[in-house]
């Protein structure tokens, strides 16, 4: 069985290649049947909200939104507690299949046997 994997994206519109690339290896992974959990976090934390990934345009990259959708369609997608507080930002304001969860969760996804953990 192929090793999980935990994304850590921070970067927003600060940093557009960044963040494309960890929606990209996220929805590459889940493409290819590795269980993935992906956490918005930062700058990210925006792209929890509907339509806020649409707005993200990167040259000869595939649509962040359209990245969403493969990685809600099949992995896990978290936005950080404190990172949506700070942006006030409630469990009704994000797109359906996004949760809110901690730094707690966090530690205990990536501390678990068999998972690889990479931060964009």
């Amino acid at each position: 069985m192929a090793r999980s994997l935990v994304i850590k994206a921070t970067a927003g519109a600060d940093g557009p290649e960044r963040v494309n690339q960890a929606f990209t290896v996220a929805a590459a992974a889940v493409a290819s049947g590795v269980p993935v959990s992906l956490w918005l976090t930062g700058e990210s934390a925006w792209y929890a909200l509907p339509g806020r990934a649409a707005e993200l345009n990167l040259p000869l990259a595939t649509p962040l939104d359209e990245l969403l959708q493969v990685i809600l369609a099949g992995g896990r997608v978290t936005l950080c507690t404190q990172c949506a507080g700070r942006r006030d930002i409630g469990p009704d304001d994000v797109i359906p299949g996004i949760r809110i969860a901690g730094a707690p969760t966090f530690v205990e996804e990536v501390t678990t046997d068999g998972v690889q953990a990479l931060v964009y």
